[in-house]
């Protein structure tokens, strides 16, 4: 099924713009990743179902809000959602099948993992996901519908709270301070101790001699 693209270029009047327009659909998941950018760590994408009646004030693309108000968000979401799903995708197969296609993937494992069934996706970003349910292709969606800014949240935490983990696995490395991104601390400490096991080697500057 061919999805129908959202790609407007002015933004709508509020975060619930296009749920109020597809409300008549059914549950309306908004799916969203993170991670896509960084040079080690994995791929996160989230899946959210909300009710449509539900409000939560203040809620907003993941990158827009601080840390403590993630967290926040993190436990209403996941306390209020109808369903959520989180799909991952390990460096090493980030490496053997591109960032494209490991994002699309962890957003169909999202949208799978959710205990109800959506009638409809929207998707941040232009392409849509393996997927025979109807999509909506929304640009810069995070920060324009409020199911996928509950999604860039759920995704966002996830990935974030991971990379503090495997500041304990890798200590030479600030994982829990740069998440993997190519920050200049980072990259002194790639130059100092070389790639751990988590580092996407398909990525500049990784892909050439440090």
């Amino acid at each position: 099924m061919k999805p129908q693209n959202l790609l407007f270029d002015s933004p709508p009047v509020s975060i619930h713009y296009f749920e109020e327009r597809f409300r008549d659909e059914g549950n309306i998941a908004g799916v969203d990743e993170a991670g896509r950018g960084c040079l080690a760590g994995p791929v996160v994408a989230a899946s959210v179902i909300l009710p449509k009646k539900l409000d939560i004030p203040g809620l907003k693309d993941s990158k827009q809000l601080t840390k403590k108000q993630r967290d926040e968000f993190y436990d209403i979401i996941r306390d209020k959602a109808l369903a959520w799903g989180v799909g991952i995708i390990e460096p090493w197969e980030i490496d053997r099948i591109n960032i494209l296609r490991a994002s699309l993937k962890a957003m169909k494992i999202a949208v799978d993992e959710m205990k109800i069934k959506p009638s409809i996706l929207f998707i941040d970003g232009p392409y849509p996901i393996e997927s025979r349910l109807p999509q909506k292709t929304l640009k810069k969606g995070d920060a324009r519908s409020i199911t996928i800014a509950a999604a860039s949240v759920i995704a966002k935490v996830t990935r974030d709270r991971m990379m503090v983990e495997f500041e304990r696995r890798y200590p030479n490395f600030s994982f829990s301070i740069h998440k993997g991104y190519g920050t200049e601390l980072h990259m002194k400490e790639l130059k100092a101790h070389g790639p751990t096991p988590i580092h996407r080697m398909t990525f500049a500057p990784l892909s050439s001699p440090l």
